[in-house]
């Protein structure tokens, strides 16, 4: 079954006998005896089952607990059932106004475990599905225990209630002991090396000029650190953390098979969603291939959108004002600024009759809504950057 390790062994515990009372589905006999594998406790008796014994009901619903079924006690009373005992606890839902402890479930296994340590014999009585335990099988027992459930619902199923005294005697028994804990992967960060993230961590931020107002730049910086000192990070978090720092502060290099998309693959793929799309260049919500090189397009830059948007986000002229591939309405221009309400357009070499028609029908779209739309070839991005840059900045400020 599902976390199940055969190759673990099982605790031997000396452990409660647990006792089902004319238990009347063999179903609830194998998960009663599922329940008890869960938590060691190997020892059952049965008094007078319903159906007969063995039964294969009970076999197909132990899921795995055949061994405690195998050595399962059949007895034709709960008397002769808790002969041998010398402590034996009642499970009951109803007062049944003996005078007897009654304690909650803890409390029981509190004092079973106490009692087998020291050398005695202790049981578990439950009783029937229907009816439960009869007076005169509760008066057979040391103690009363009942559990603190919904007073107006309080009907366990029988594997339920095993289940229950099982968990609360295995972790007293085992003083809660959980089977695993998170493993220490890598050795916790020192203070210097936190120290040296944080620095490049700054800097790129004063990069992008997040860190402003001057006037809460402190501030800022230590409700920074804070969030990493709280979190008590290992070395390689800090090793994680600074090569996720400097994937986004260099930009990325393309996907993660092979390089960058060039222009002429960018082309060929622009080409088919042009070619492909609707009216006005949308691209079919039915067509998941085609919403695939979309989204190709939009996280493997070519060298010039890179090179173009690392620009924009770092030159002081732009940066925070251009959005790269976000849709405008139906269209997906490759940046664009909303504050300005301008759209950039890249313009690659040897580009197909389809993506001149695409790029002149979202040109014409945005402009009828005010957009303004400015084409750069990607040759010149990449032989002169700093010209198409202030050209760019003469059309943000209404120069020609």
């Amino acid at each position: 079954m599902s976390g199940t390790d055969r190759t673990k062994s099982a605790p031997e515990l000396a452990g409660p006998v647990v006792i089902l009372v004319e238990p009347q589905l063999g179903e609830n006999i194998g998960m009663a005896a599922r329940a008890m594998g869960n938590f060691a406790l190997g020892r059952l008796r049965l008094v007078n089952p319903r159906d007969g014994w063995p039964n294969i009901a009970a076999q197909r619903a132990a899921a795995g607990a055949d061994h405690i079924l195998e050595k399962a006690e059949l007895f034709d009373t709960a008397q002769a059932a808790v002969a041998d005992l010398d402590l034996v606890f009642a499970t009951t839902a109803r007062a049944h106004d003996q005078a007897k402890p009654v304690m909650a479930p803890e409390a029981a296994a509190r004092e079973m475990v106490g009692h087998i340590a020291a050398g005695g014999g202790a049981g578990i009585l439950f009783g029937r599905e229907r009816a439960g335990l009869t007076n005169e099988e509760v008066a057979l027992a040391n103690r009363i225990v009942t559990f603190p459930v919904n007073p107006g619902f309080a009907s366990l199923n029988l594997a339920q209630a095993v289940l229950l005294m099982g968990y609360e005697w295995f972790k007293l028994a085992t003083a809660g002991a959980l089977p695993f804990a998170m493993p220490e992967r890598s050795e916790r960060a020192s203070h210097h090396q936190i120290d040296a993230f944080f620095e490049n961590l700054v800097r790129e931020l004063d990069k992008v000029e997040f860190l402003r107002p001057r006037e809460k730049r402190d501030t800022m910086l230590v409700n920074l650190r804070n969030i990493f000192t709280r979190m008590e990070p290992t070395k390689q978090d800090m090793h994680t953390l600074h090569g996720v720092v400097m994937a986004i502060a260099e930009g990325r290099k393309g996907p993660a098979k092979g390089g960058v998309l060039d222009g002429q693959q960018a082309t060929r793929l622009r080409a088919l969603l042009a070619e492909q799309g609707q009216q006005g260049g949308v691209v079919s919500d039915s067509g998941s291939t085609l919403k695939g090189l979309a989204r190709l397009l939009r996280r493997n830059p070519t060298d010039a959108e890179r090179i173009l948007w690392q620009a924009l986000t770092r030159d002081r002229r732009f940066a925070g004002q251009f959005k790269r591939q976000t849709p405008v309405g139906r269209q997906i221009p490759d940046f664009v600024s909303f504050v300005h309400r301008l759209a950039i357009e890249l313009v690659n070499p040897e580009e197909s009759e389809a993506i001149v028609a695409d790029r002149a029908a979202r040109k014409t779209w945005l402009e009828s809504r005010d957009y303004r739309v400015v084409s750069i070839r990607t040759a010149d991005i990449e032989r002169d950057l700093e010209t198409q840059l202030d050209l760019l900045q003469k059309s943000l400020t209404g120069g020609d």
